[in-house]
C-alpha cells in the first residue's frame, strides 16, 4: 500500500533536495553541507515553523496538519500547483473506501474497470463520438474503463487486452510496443508517472492504485528512477506523436475533462486540425478498409 506517511516522507525530502539554497540567499559549500539541497531546520525557517514540528510533518507523524502550515510549506519548498495537491492530499489522505472489484466482462466499449463504473450515458457518448472523434475514459490510477473503436484504432487494441491491463502507465512501460509508437517515449512516461503520483496522492490506500504501483516498480527500472524522482505534474492536455501501424504518423492534440459527476473519471478525446495529415489519417482510420488495408501489417499497440 502506498502509505500516507512514507509518501509525504519522500514527497518533502525530494523536494528539499531540488532546491538549490544559493536561489534563497542561503550559504552554500560543500564544506558545509552533506546533503544536498536544504537542511530541515532551513525549511523549518522559511516556513515559519519549529524544527521539531517540521520534522514531525517529513516523518508522517504530525496529525491535523492545517492548511496554513501546508501552505508555509509549499512556499518554503517552491511547490507548483500540481505539488501543492498533492501534498495536501498525503497529509490529510482522504480515505474513500474503494474496493478492488474487476467488473464488466463484455467488449470494450461498455466495459468497465477494476471497481469503477461507467455510466450508460457515458457509453453512449462515446459511441457518438465514434466516426469522427477517438474518445476514452480514463478512471483512477491511469485505468481505461471504456473507449470508442476509433480511439482502439489509433492505439491499443483494448478490446484484446484482459481488462487489468487496460491501464496507461502498464502499457507505457510494459508493452515493448510502446516504445515504437512512441518516438517521444521518454517525454510520455515522464507525463503518465507525473499523473500517476497525482492519483496516488488523492487515493493513498486505493488497493488498484497500489497494485499498479507495485507491478510497474517490481517489473520496470525506468518506472522506479521516474517514480523515486517524486515528480507530481496532471498532464490533462497536449500534443503527442504516434506511429499508427496502418497509417503512419499521428500528430495528435489530446484533451481531458473530468466528469462532473465523477472526478475520478475523465473524458479523454484526440483531435487534428481539420484537413491536416493526421486529420485525413484519423479519417481513415475511422472507415473499415483502413483496417483491412493494414491487415498483416502486425498488430496493433499504442496509447493511451
Amino acid at each position: 500500500m502506498l502509505h500516507a506517511d512514507v509518501e509525504i516522507s519522500s514527497f518533502l525530502k525530494a523536494r528539499r533536495a531540488a532546491l538549490d539554497p544559493a536561489d534563497l540567499g542561503l550559504p552554500g559549500g560543500l564544506n558545509r553541507r552533506r546533503v544536498r539541497g536544504l537542511r530541515r531546520e532551513e525549511v523549518a525557517q522559511l516556513a515559519g515553523i519549529s524544527v521539531d514540528y517540521y520534522t514531525r510533518i517529513e516523518q508522517g507523524r504530525a496529525h491535523a496538519i492545517s492548511d496554513s502550515v501546508l501552505d508555509a510549506i509549499a512556499r518554503a519548498l517552491r511547490l507548483t500547483g500540481g505539488e501543492v495537491t498533492y501534498l495536501r492530499n498525503v497529509a490529510v489522505p482522504r480515505r474513500r473506501g474503494a474496493d478492488f472489484r474487476p467488473t464488466g466482462d463484455g467488449p470494450g466499449q461498455t466495459g468497465e474497470g477494476p471497481g469503477q463504473t461507467v455510466r450508460p450515458e457515458i457509453r453512449q457518448l462515446l459511441d457518438a463520438m465514434e466516426s469522427t472523434v477517438p474518445a476514452m475514459i480514463m478512471g483512477r490510477g491511469l485505468d481505461i474503463l471504456a473507449w470508442n473503436t476509433l480511439a482502439g484504432r489509433v492505439g491499443f487494441d483494448f478490446d484484446a487486452l484482459d481488462r487489468d491491463r487496460c491501464n496507461s502507465a502498464l502499457l507505457v512501460f510494459l508493452d515493448p510496443a510502446a516504445r515504437v509508437l512512441h518516438p517521444e517515449w521518454d517525454r510520455i512516461a515522464e507525463e503518465v508517472v507525473g499523473n500517476l503520483r497525482a492519483e496516488s496522492g488523492r487515493h493513498p490506500d486505493d488497493p488498484r492504485i497500489c497494485e499498479v504501483v507495485t507491478e510497474l516498480l517490481d517489473s520496470s527500472a525506468d518506472f522506479r528512477r521516474l517514480w523515486e524522482a517524486q515528480a507530481v505534474h496532471e498532464c490533462l492536455r497536449g500534443s503527442k506523436r504516434i506511429i499508427n501501424p496502418h497509417v503512419g504518423e499521428l500528430r495528435i492534440s489530446f484533451e481531458s475533462f473530468r466528469l462532473a459527476d465523477d472526478t475520478d473519471q475523465a473524458l479523454v478525446t484526440y483531435s487534428a486540425p481539420p484537413g491536416s495529415p493526421t486529420d485525413l489519417r484519423l479519417r481513415q482510420l475511422a472507415g473499415r478498409e483502413a483496417l483491412a488495408a493494414g491487415a498483416g501489417e502486425g498488430a496493433g499497440a499504442g496509447t493511451a
